[in-house]
């Protein structure tokens, strides 16, 4: 079964919108919504925002049945090439405030399980694909902008995709994500462009949801 991973109730109201006969319950103190997108089952876990809360929600998903986890939502943009209300697939992501280097020298982001900071992710070629970083703090600081443009090599950041797609990949289950950008790096302040632009980018998600379902 497909099932959707959102860490807010606005982006996840793009996909609930779409569906047909639903139901929803609270598991665990998080809200989750079951029905149907184009005739095929599907349920919607509204994580809450955050790498703890998107990994365990993710488990809560994949002990449900999922066999494919659909992370959707809004990021920011950090190539100055990248325009708002553009939406993209992602196909690695990394933690960026996950550091063990002073321990094993390990390249940051790099999980102690893995030998790489990049954990891949399904791509369906419905959108550009792009290298997602995923922390636990919304900012628009030189450091963190130096760490991950110049170090990692990221076109996008959020709070929750590497997160889910580290509990995916160590459960061996499929995980696609879309993103629909909110703010660009360098064109102005950040929280004033995601405040200014988030409900035109949920719109275009709601409007693609069962596009992407169908693709997926």
């Amino acid at each position: 079964m497909k099932v959707f991973v959102i860490s807010m109730d606005n982006e996840a109201q793009c996909v609930i919108d779409n569906l047909q006969d639903a139901s929803e319950t609270r598991e665990f103190g998080r809200r989750v919504v079951r029905g149907s997108l184009n005739g095929e089952p599907t349920a919607v876990y509204i994580s809450g925002i955050g790498k703890a809360n998107a990994a365990a929600t993710t488990q809560m998903a994949i002990q449900a049945g999922a066999d494919t986890v659909i992370n959707l939502g809004v990021a920011g943009g950090l190539d100055p090439a990248i325009k708002v209300a553009d939406i993209y697939e992602v196909d690695s992501a990394v933690q960026y405030d996950f550091d063990l280097s002073a321990v094993n020298g390990t390249m940051v982001g790099t999980l102690d399980e893995r030998d790489t900071p990049y954990i891949p992710l399904a791509t369906v070629g419905k959108f550009p694909s792009m290298l997602i970083a995923t922390g636990d703090r919304f900012n628009d600081s030189d450091e963190d902008n130096d760490l991950l443009l110049n170090v990692l090599v990221c076109q996008l950041r959020d709070m929750e995709c590497a997160a889910v797609a580290q509990i995916c990949e160590a459960a061996g289950v499929r995980c696609v994500a879309f993103k629909c950008v909110t703010d660009v790096r360098g064109q102005g302040a950040m929280t004033g462009q995601y405040v200014d632009n988030l409900k035109g980018c949920l719109a275009k998600l709601k409007a693609e949801v069962p596009g992407l379902f169908a693709a997926v």
